[in-house]
């Protein structure tokens, strides 16, 4: 085979990302990140294949995101991105393609026109990277304190796709060191290869972010806004104490719950499941379980919120109103 394969990487953990699902996998305007990335060349008539490179324990997401693509076997990677790209370059090798695009899975927005630049700029060079002239004014800082202004001249923001000769990249990465190479074009470059700059995109942006991902949601075309409502009540019962918003008020009775009945928490939760369409409370924690029996309910609000954010949603406000003549809360307000 000749031609162009893609090789889409997406085996990093994101932990400057946080959250349970791994930002590669997070949805994005109703389709997860990692499968709009691999779309853009799975779409682009000079892609001839892509091979997708993903940590093995993201399997069950992987599949998930990747439902009804036309996809080989991904690739395990290794602890590092370098290691990564190098064991999807030594699987497609099979292939024989004359030329290869290397593009981070957190990248969903790469548009098919930064794709034709790279892959056009191989004619005259061995490989080719997307970048953007870096604007803002750049200060280098020790201890909290600017210890000097760097010159910004000829200074790129590097993106990926980065697209070299296939056989050039991939007896750089055999001969590159183990590790401390932090893209292919740096792989290139220790090889002596000459590598072109051509013009990126502004909307080419990496998610590192939660805010980076709202951003893209909104050039997507899917900020919008949502309100939740959730209300509960519990009667008064046996105890010495009621839970209101995860904390303990003493009083000379209780409130009866399946959980911990904390009045204040399950609205919240209620009505954050509410703005996003996902049931109620009772629908995620049926009081018919018994593994919620006295459960705090922060773990409900907790798994709500997670909910929002793997829908792309983010919190703004949270507004709870507890009505009651008794206890007297005013004295915990500030808990």
């Amino acid at each position: 085979m000749s031609g162009t394969v893609a090789l889409v990487v997406g085996a990093g953990e994101g932990r400057r990302f946080g959250g349970a699902v791994p930002k590669q996998y997070r949805t994005l305007a109703g389709e997860p990140v990692m499968r709009r990335a691999l779309r853009a060349f799975l779409e682009h008539p000079q892609v001839t294949s892509v091979q997708a490179v993903i940590d093995p324990s993201h399997r069950a997401h992987y599949d998930a995101a990747t439902t009804g693509l036309d996809l080989p076997e991904p690739v395990a990677g290794g602890a590092m991105r370098q290691e990564s790209v190098a064991r999807g370059l030594e699987r497609v090798a099979a292939l024989k393609p004359d030329r290869v695009l290397i593009h981070d899975a957190a990248r969903p927005l790469v548009s098919a026109a930064v794709i034709s630049r790279v892959l056009a700029a191989l004619d005259a060079s061995p490989g080719a990277v997307p970048a953007l002239p870096v604007a803002d004014t750049l200060k280098r800082g020790d201890g909290g304190l600017v210890t000097a202004t760097v010159e910004r001249q000829n200074l790129w923001r590097a993106q990926t796709p980065q697209a070299f000769r296939f056989a050039d990249i991939l007896a750089a990465h055999r001969r590159a060191p183990a590790s401390g190479l932090t893209d292919d074009a740096a792989v290139a470059e220790h090889a002596g290869l000459a590598v072109a700059i051509v013009e990126g995109a502004e909307d080419n942006f990496k998610i590192t972010t939660e805010d980076d991902l709202v951003r893209a949601g909104r050039l997507l075309g899917a900020g919008e806004t949502r309100t939740g409502i959730g209300i509960d009540a519990h009667q008064f019962g046996p105890g010495d104490h009621v839970m209101l918003c995860g904390v303990a008020v003493p009083f000379e009775r209780g409130l009866i719950g399946h959980s911990d009945a904390d009045v204040g928490l399950h609205a919240a939760t209620d009505a954050l499941l509410g703005a996003i369409g996902a049931g109620d409370i009772g629908s995620h924690f049926p009081p018919s379980d018994p593994q919620w029996k006295g459960a705090a309910s922060a773990q409900f609000l907790r798994r709500a919120g997670e909910l929002v954010a793997a829908r792309s949603g983010r919190i703004v406000h949270l507004d709870v109103t507890l009505i009651c003549e008794k206890p007297n809360i005013g004295p915990h307000r500030s808990a």
